[in-house]
């Protein structure tokens, strides 16, 4: 297991846009750190209201929104347009091509965790999924919330991964076995615990390959997102 500090990653401020980059990405260039395994971009997001990322294009990539407070709007090419708010998780597979926009409607700051993943089938057709996960349904478990086939009641996404999201009370726990062959990584939002006894706090992450049984248990109040990847 290896620690990924949060205070080691890349930082972009540009006054609307406050950005911590877990993996290289735009301006920010680490050789060292040019994702893990499928999984290529975690950036924590935290945009100012009535600001937001206008019309920009994708293409084979696999990404996923990840709302802690606020509201992000979306709008693409695809003709879709939603809102999501905490609990929402957005999955769109650029495939061949898709425009769209991120903004932060509300007068309240907006946090989220954008996520981009290798892409299992390159040239698909684009497409775009969200979905509402309650609180209630992450509670002091690992829930799914994307799966390749969509298992679970998840979102289904063009990539091998299997995505699960948990909100922990203090000294609450949540495990999850990983099938042989496959890796994890951890990524903390706010709180802060221990997983596999290797103290963690919001912005951490951390890589498994040697690991199968996973246990994260929250010292206060904690949020995270966990991947089984390939």
């Amino acid at each position: 297991m290896t620690r990924r500090a949060a205070e080691a990653r890349g930082v972009a401020n540009h006054g609307w846009l406050d950005s911590r980059h877990t993996f290289s990405f735009a301006d920010y260039y680490d050789p060292a750190h040019m994702g893990f395994r499928g999984l290529r971009v975690i950036n924590e997001d935290r945009v100012a209201p009535r600001t937001g990322f206008g019309t920009h294009s994708h293409r084979d990539m696999e990404i996923v929104t990840y709302v802690l407070s606020g509201r992000i709007e979306h709008k693409d090419s695809l003709g879709t347009h939603g809102v999501l708010v905490p609990g929402d998780v957005q999955r769109m597979s650029a495939g061949t091509g898709v425009r769209h926009s991120e903004m932060n409607p509300g007068d309240e700051p907006l946090h989220f965790l954008q996520i981009w993943l290798l892409p299992r089938e390159e040239g698909i057709r684009p497409d775009y999924e969200q979905k509402a996960f309650p609180a209630a349904d992450r509670e002091g478990r690992f829930k799914l919330v994307v799966s390749p086939k969509g298992d679970e009641g998840s979102l289904s996404i063009n990539a091998d991964v299997r995505l699960y999201a948990t909100l922990l009370g203090e000294r609450q726990k949540a495990e999850l076995v990983l099938p042989k062959g496959r890796h994890g990584w951890l990524q903390v939002a706010r709180g802060k615990g221990s997983f596999n006894g290797l103290e963690v706090k919001a912005g951490d992450g951390v890589s498994v390959s040697a690991e199968s049984k996973l246990t994260l248990t929250a010292h206060e109040p904690l949020e995270a997102l966990l991947f089984d990847l390939a």
